[in-house]
């Protein structure tokens, strides 16, 4: 009997993964909670649209193009399953909802390709109407075909912060201005990592020229200060602090911020994998070993959701933790020692990434108090300090339980790592100490009324 493996997500990683399952000979089923494959960076617009690749994608528009013709070569050769979320793990099973039926699913593999989501540091008035991630952001480009505002400001830090601004440009929107937090001497700093990957620094600078020709203004080593606006009208504006500390505000009705990505590790989590904290990156990761495999036998975790390597690394190392799954199931592979060469490589490249576009940890201690940090649950920064010193909670799910960041239904998605700076600078203790937000089932919000379950 062949093996039953089941890859989530329809990514750079999972269509390749599920790409490699097919040449060996299997069926894999490939679950996507989006409606068309390609992940996120390489997201399909709507059946009906036709906008060209160059301008939806960008400088990524051949790898966009070369991974849609790959996953329309699949399709038939694979049990696909759109629009169907992942909301649970247990042994040996992957539990689905889709619409308002759901199922379970058994395996005697997974490969858990989850992706990325944004990484980000609140700023007074982020609650504002008219505040994005740089994901979302990118999301109603592609999918929507529309811009967030008729005048954007993107704020933030990383190559993400280029690649949307550069893709709104090309759409045609009109971008007031890209703020970024790091300095042009950190990118200077992290050059000989970055000449890791040649072809990834071309397509960064090939980005700023995007900008440059279009006449954007662009500010290195700003310090966010506040997005102004009221809750009639949203966003009227962002303020910084340029280098020196002069305050300037650009007029805007819409802003997107981000630093770098985190990977979403809820389904690994929920799995059962053991975590380890990345002293570089500042974040909990699951452990894997080079190849993909987590600490539990049978699941293995590639690309973004794993390491943020960037999309090329993600394709390999989707295709790696598929042969890694076919030689624990006793069959003959080959091409493993290249592809974890190439993502050494990728690796060092990620690196530079983190020197050049660093994680502005120190925002998290001056924030005011007003600010809000769990969107969800509007709990301002104020009150996780005040909870840190009246409780002595110094854990993140303690202070979760007291203050409710984190408790809303993104699960700490979008607060989780400011609120754990928060609580490491209040309780003067290293991040690591703080620990993660223990995942939850499910992994997002489902439909209360459910059809009956079938398993499988």
């Amino acid at each position: 009997m062949a093996a039953r493996v089941v890859v989530v997500g329809a990514g750079p990683a999972g269509v390749r993964a599920a790409q490699a399952l097919v040449e060996a000979g299997l069926r894999p089923t490939l679950i996507d909670e989006g409606r068309r494959d390609g992940g996120q960076i390489y997201r399909r617009q709507p059946e009906g649209f036709s906008r060209s690749y160059e301008t939806l994608y960008g400088t990524e528009a051949e790898r966009a193009a070369s991974l849609h013709q790959s996953f329309d070569a699949l399709k038939q050769k694979i049990d696909y399953l759109p629009e169907t979320l992942v909301w649970n793990i247990s042994p040996g099973a992957v539990h689905l909802a889709s619409g308002t039926h759901y199922r379970t699913l058994p395996f005697d593999s997974l490969i858990v390709c989850s992706g990325a989501t944004d990484r980000l540091m609140p700023v007074k008035g982020w609650h504002q109407a008219g505040t994005y991630s740089l994901g979302g952001a990118q999301v109603a480009l592609k999918s929507q075909g529309c811009a967030i505002g008729s005048r954007i400001v993107m704020m933030g830090s990383g190559p993400l912060l280029y690649l949307v601004a550069a893709q709104y440009v090309k759409a045609g929107a009109q971008v007031a201005a890209v703020l970024d937090t790091s300095t042009f001497m950190q990118r200077v700093a992290a050059l000989p990592r970055l000449l890791a990957i040649p072809a990834a620094l071309r397509k960064g600078i090939a980005l700023t020229r995007v900008l440059a020709s279009a006449q954007v203004p662009v500010y290195r080593g700003v310090q966010p200060v506040e997005i102004k606006g009221s809750a009639q009208d949203g966003v009227s504006g962002v303020m910084v602090a340029l280098p020196g500390g002069k305050p300037v505000e650009f007029a805007c009705d819409a802003v997107a911020l981000g630093y770098h990505l985190r990977p979403e590790t809820q389904l690994a989590d929920l799995a059962g994998c053991r975590f380890v904290f990345d002293d570089n990156a500042q974040q909990w990761l699951p452990q894997i070993d080079e190849d993909g495999r987590s600490s539990v036998k049978g699941i293995y975790l590639a690309g973004d959701g794993a390491r943020v390597r960037g999309a090329d690394a993600a394709e390999r190392s989707g295709r790696l933790a598929a042969l890694a799954a076919l030689r624990d199931h006793g069959m003959q592979v080959q091409g493993i020692e290249p592809l974890r060469a190439e993502l050494a490589r990728f690796t060092r490249f990620a690196a530079g990434l983190r020197e050049a576009f660093p994680w502005p940890a120190q925002f998290a201690a001056s924030l005011p108090d007003e600010t809000i940090v769990c969107r969800c649950e509007a709990i301002t920064a104020g009150e996780l300090r005040r909870v840190v010193h009246a409780t002595g909670a110094q854990e993140a799910n303690r202070a979760k339980a007291f203050s409710r960041v984190g408790m809303g239904r993104c699960q700490g998605r979008y607060c989780g790592h400011a609120g754990a700076e928060i609580i490491a600078a209040t309780a003067s203790v290293p991040l690591s100490s703080v620990g993660r937000l223990r995942g939850q089932a499910p992994v997002k919000p489902l439909p209360v009324a459910l059809a009956e379950e079938v398993n499988e």
